[in-house]
């Protein structure tokens, strides 16, 4: 019987080194997809402990929309919005119990509207709008911050008010003391009444943005499911909300 042979080990990383050579043309030559596919995903999940609907639900939300970019004025958002993309419709009970968490998550209750398919949950200027679509619902959310812009404005007016007649009395070198203090006063309060208005604004609409980000994840959960009852829904633990508006800016009548 012939003795299997053995390599020595410059041998031996000389076939290794080869066969990766080998092993990289192949790749290179032979097309194939890039990527895996769900089900893949989901046996990999598995395999971790992870629900097969959860892995599907967190594709799922890859599809959906970009964020578009928030409304602004002079450069700050007084805008926020979402929309999503459901690929069932939502059932009675789960719009219902979509009111509620609404009304804990914005800490208002609002007001519910129907108006043949299409359903809504305003308070002031934050909209929650239900559409149907060929193949499920679409949900849009929106709000604006309504007295930021009436604030900032009126600041910009008081800026104004105090710095013209100053230019024009230094042009004409008509500029006293009396004109210089109420210059000054003006400009003071044109100052204080901006900042009111635009300083609130990022923290308000990185909130906003939070509070509307949970609830599309929670409607992607959803709806991933089979329709259910609403007392196997999942619910709105405190702990899992994002933050709190501003006290400076209650829930209730901040928009």
């Amino acid at each position: 019987m012939t003795p299997e042979r053995r390599f020595t080990d410059d041998e031996a990383a000389a076939i290794f080194d080869q066969a990766a050579r080998d092993e990289q043309r192949v790749r290179s030559e032979s097309p194939r997809a890039e990527g895996m596919t769900l089900a893949q995903l989901q046996d990999i999940g598995r395999e971790a402990g992870i629900p097969a609907h959860l892995v599907a639900a967190a594709a799922k939300s890859l599809d959906q929309p970009a964020l578009g970019a928030p409304r602004r004025f002079l450069g700050l958002p007084i805008g926020v919005g979402r929309t999503i993309e459901l690929d069932r419709k939502l059932t009675d009970p789960e719009w219902e119990h979509l009111v509620g968490e609404l009304r804990e998550i914005f800490e208002a209750r609002g007001a519910v509207r129907y108006d043949g398919a299409f359903r809504q949950w305003t308070n002031g200027n934050l909209q929650v709008l239900l559409e149907p679509t060929a193949t499920g619902h679409r949900v849009r959310m929106r709000t604006t911050n309504g007295g930021a812009r009436p604030l900032m404005t009126a600041g910009l007016a008081l800026f104004g008010m105090a710095v013209v007649p100053a230019l024009i009395g230094a042009f004409a070198g008509g500029l006293d003391a009396s004109m210089i203090r109420s210059g000054a006063m003006l400009f003071v309060t044109g100052a204080g009444t901006f900042a009111v208005g635009a300083l609130r604004l990022p923290g308000w609409a990185r909130v906003r943005q939070q509070q509307m980000d949970t609830i599309a994840e929670r409607l992607l959960l959803v709806t991933r499911m089979s329709p259910i009852e609403p007392s196997a829904l999942p619910s709105a633990a405190p702990s899992a909300l994002p933050p709190r508006a501003p006290a400076s800016l209650p829930a209730a009548t901040e928009e």
